[in-house]
Order: C-alpha cells, then structure tokens, then sequence
C-alpha cells in the first residue's frame, strides 16, 4: 500500500503545496485507487496536480465521516465522478449537520451522491482490497473518548445530538501487523485500533496515522499515550486535528513523524 497526504493542516518548508484545516489521502494498493476523505476546498486537486497524481484514474472514493473538512472537496471532484467508482461511507454520513446555525455537513445528499457514483453506505467492515478494510460503525468502549455530542444532525426530519456515529477509518492488513488510516477519530482513536484488532484478529498494530481529535484534556492525553504505549505502536503519524500539547507528551515516549501535504508511506 501507498499512501500519499493530498492536504493537511501542515505544510512542509520548502515543498510549496498548499495546506489547510482539512484532509484528504491518497491511497493506491493493489488495482484501486482511492481518496480518503476530500478536504475543504479544490486543495487536494491543485496538490494532486502538482505532484502528478492523476484523480481520473480514481476507483474508488471513502469518505472517514460527513464534517464539511472532509466532504466539501465532493463539489471540485464532480468532473471525475462517475457510475462505476466505488463510493463508500457509514449510512449517517450524509445526514445534515450543524453547529448551531452554521452548516457543516457535507455538500451533497446520498440520494445526489447516487446518480454522480455506485454508492455504497455500510455500518459494517467492508473490504476494499484483499488487505485494505473499511471499518463501518466503531464500537465505543474506552471511559475518555468520544462522550461528547459535536453540534446536531438531522434525523427522520428532526435534529438531535450528533455523536459522530457515522466517523470510520481503514485499516491495512501487513504482514507485519496492522497500519490504521483516519479521518479525525470522533469514536475514538483508540477505540478505532481495538476494533481494527478485532476485526483483522491482529493484535500487532505498526503504525497509524490520521487526526485523532485530541487537543487539551489531560485525561484524554494521558489515557491514549498509555494505550498506545502498551500496543506498542511502532510509527504515529498524528495531523489535522492533533493539538501540539499532545503531540509533544506522545513523542516523550513514542516515535512520532511529521505529517504534512506531500507525505509519502509505503507499507509492505
């Protein structure tokens, strides 16, 4: 698997790609290429130019939840849409969301989505190659992860307490152990490797990288730092929605990389 950072909130100094508060992966294993998530803006699509990845050539498209970080790019990518890529997400991802009266879902309905793409919407883990797995629904199980409702979404007409039930990641299946890929870790970074484990029956996980939705509460820091220490995660590579403050306490005792736009991994 090769996995390439199309946008991120961080830029490299002397790589002159452009940045921003979103994400967007992409990722070529076996005959598929795809993109995990879409960023904000055209961002990923003038990166992907500059770094000649060709978006034509995409199979498939996975969308890690429905915030407008990681959806809003849809509307840029209409002109490479088409019936045969796969497309897939939880089944209240395209729900309507808000943060007070401020929309911040994604750009499109799932009943639009269909007629541009073969839309698949799945709450349960899903294979995208023979070593690539969508994780659907996330079990929440950790006492410090996603408790917290972020904004409402509208459900059957009426808006409730969003719970982000609809946040996945993908996980890759090595010989040497599990690699997990995330959008921003809504249901829990944690809880998102405990499930990955569980559904690859692979306790051995050899990297992770992607938003973790971790920025100031001690608890949270300090719980998911002993967590990973005792997995023994080999490689972290935390971007877009990471606080510094985190950051610093998981490199006292882990071997954390930079992420910026232009990043390379390749996994065997």
């Amino acid at each position: 698997m090769k996995l390439t950072v199309l946008c991120d909130n961080n830029t490299y100094i002397d790589q002159y790609y452009l940045g921003e508060p979103a994400l967007c992966f992409y990722i070529e294993d076996e005959n598929r290429r795809l993109l995990l998530d879409t960023g904000y803006s055209d961002v990923f699509i003038k990166n992907a130019s500059l770094m000649n990845i060709d978006l034509n050539q995409l199979t498939d498209i996975v969308i890690s939840h429905g915030h407008n970080d990681h959806t809003r790019g849809l509307k840029f990518l209409l002109p490479v849409l088409k019936k045969e890529m796969l497309f897939t997400c939880h089944p209240q991802c395209f729900n309507q969301k808000y943060d007070g009266n401020e929309y911040i879902g994604a750009p499109f309905s799932k009943e639009q989505l269909s007629s541009f793409v073969n839309y698949r919407e799945t709450a349960n883990p899903v294979c995208i190659t023979s070593r690539l797995v969508y994780l659907g629904q996330i079990p929440r199980k950790t006492d410090f992860e996603a408790k917290n409702p972020i904004g409402s979404e509208v459900v059957d007409g009426k808006p409730q307490p969003d719970y982000l039930l609809d946040d996945s990641a993908l996980v890759y299946k090595s010989e040497k152990g599990l690699f997990v890929i995330t959008g921003c870790s809504h249901s829990g970074i944690c809880n998102i490797i405990e499930y990955a484990k569980s559904v690859c029956d692979d306790d051995r996980i050899i990297g992770c990288i992607g938003g973790f939705h971790i920025f100031d509460d001690e608890t949270q820091i300090q719980s998911t730092l002993d967590y990973f220490c005792r997995n023994n995660i080999q490689k972290l590579y935390p971007c877009h929605c990471v606080s510094l403050k985190a950051k610093c306490e998981f490199m006292k005792s882990l071997n954390v990389e930079e992420v910026g736009v232009g990043l390379k991994i390749e996994v065997l």
